[in-house]
């Protein structure tokens, strides 16, 4: 039987929710001093090195790791503490030399927002991150106290503020722990609540940055226009080259029938045969197009089998989990559709793996999808490769793409997009 009381946000805390938000705040505590630490040096260190040259090749490299970190944290932030830290970023120039993408990274004023945060998530993220585990674990070593642990100190042992020097000083001991446990029952979850919420008040965007928001905005409203333009052209040279010319063609063997049709009827026959072909191959060429465009099981069954059938078609196993209890909207539906389906062809090429497991589910008015694979891992976001399309095309739905691909893999793509 489980104690439950009520968080501050008015839902029902359970025991498993407490000892899970602890479990958390340790794994976030473990992560964010040796991460943080290592960002802010790396990125110190390779900016100092810019006007010698070295800089200038290590800089972009260094920065990018420090937004995946920071991107990483938001989908935790989002997560686990339901508390929403949308990025900023200004979109790197394409095709541009180190410099440039050098320059282009310093002057945006969410990389400085990154590089102020990383101190911040080493100092008093690492405290209120660790307190949850340790308001729910301390106690523990005072009731191993009271049991007689207190034995092994023979000059006594301070637990807290007070002095356990015998049996009767380890009770009080264990009487402390009592109270620090029953203290973890009500703030825990409200601990790591804070953590997310200083992560957000340094990571996160304020008023002053609006215009950066508005100038964003218009960045990938002008990524949605070129995506839209260079689809239309696609669709028009398919069309052109393949159903059209067929369809020519099927003209064509027509006329040529009606004027055989009486003169050589075999010749007449062969030619229907013909037209017949063309015209199945036509119909299959303007299917393809069409699922191309916005697939009919999309928008007859919705995400989750439209993925699911995406995955029927791959050549390597994979496995779907779909846990959506509703409808997205028709444009945020098609976005996460075609970012999943880039991930899956990058995996499919690239990765070497012999495994995909895919996840959709939405919490929060997220519409969340991961893809993993066992491949051998190194994927990036960068100029020229799929992923940064992913990018683009999640950016103008606001969304959030985070990459985890270790060397030796796996590899993990997480997706946010807000959906109603």
């Amino acid at each position: 039987m489980t104690m439950d009381t009520m968080n501050g946000n008015g839902r029902r805390t359970t025991g498993r929710g407490i000892g899970l938000a602890a479990v958390r705040g340790l794994a976030l505590a473990l992560v964010s001093l040796p991460g943080a630490v290592l960002c802010f040096c790396l990125s110190l260190v390779s900016i100092a090195l810019i006007p010698i040259g070295v800089g200038l090749v290590t800089t972009p490299y260094v920065l990018t790791g420090v937004r995946a970190f920071a991107d990483w944290r938001r989908v935790l932030a989002a997560e686990w503490g339901g508390v929403r830290i949308p990025p900023a970023y200004r979109p790197l120039p394409k095709d541009a030399n180190p410099w440039s993408r050098t320059v282009a990274l310093l002057r945006d004023p969410a990389t400085w927002r990154d590089l102020r945060w990383l101190p911040v998530d080493m100092t008093a993220g690492f405290v209120t991150a660790l307190l949850p585990a340790v308001l729910l674990f301390y106690p523990l070593e005072g009731f191993a106290l009271a049991i007689g642990l207190w034995r092994v100190f023979p000059d006594g042992y301070w637990y807290g503020f007070v002095p356990v020097t015998g049996q009767v000083s380890a009770f009080g001991a264990a009487a402390l722990g009592l109270v620090l446990l029953f203290l973890a029952h009500f703030l825990t979850p409200r601990l790591l609540g804070v953590h997310f919420r200083l992560t957000r008040a340094v990571l996160g965007s304020n008023q002053r940055e609006l215009a950066e928001r508005v100038r964003v905005l218009t960045e990938t409203r002008r990524d949605a226009v070129d995506a839209s333009a260079a689809e239309l052209r696609r669709i028009e040279r398919d069309l052109h080259d393949g159903a059209q010319a067929r369809l020519v063609a099927v003209g064509m063997d027509l006329g040529t029938i009606e004027a055989l049709l009486d003169k050589d009827p075999a010749q007449a026959k062969e030619l229907i045969a013909q037209a017949r072909k063309s015209s199945v191959e036509a119909l299959t060429e303007l299917r393809e197009l069409v699922r191309g465009i916005h697939p009919p099981v999309l928008a007859e069954r919705g995400l989750g089998d439209a993925v699911r059938a995406l995955a029927l078609r791959l050549p390597v196993p994979t496995e779907v989990s779909v846990d959506l209890p509703g409808r997205a909207e028709a444009p945020v539906e098609s976005a996460a559709y075609f970012a999943v389906s880039e991930v899956l062809t990058n995996a499919v090429k690239h990765s070497g793996a012999d495994r995909i497991w895919i996840d959709l589910h939405r919490a929060d008015g997220m519409l969340r999808a991961t893809v993993t694979d066992n491949g051998k891992g190194g994927a990036v976001i960068g100029a020229g490769s799929g992923l940064a399309g992913v990018e683009r095309r999640l950016g103008t739905f606001d969304g959030v793409l985070a990459v985890s691909s270790p060397a030796g893999g796996p590899t993990m793509v997480t997706m946010e997009i807000p959906c109603a």
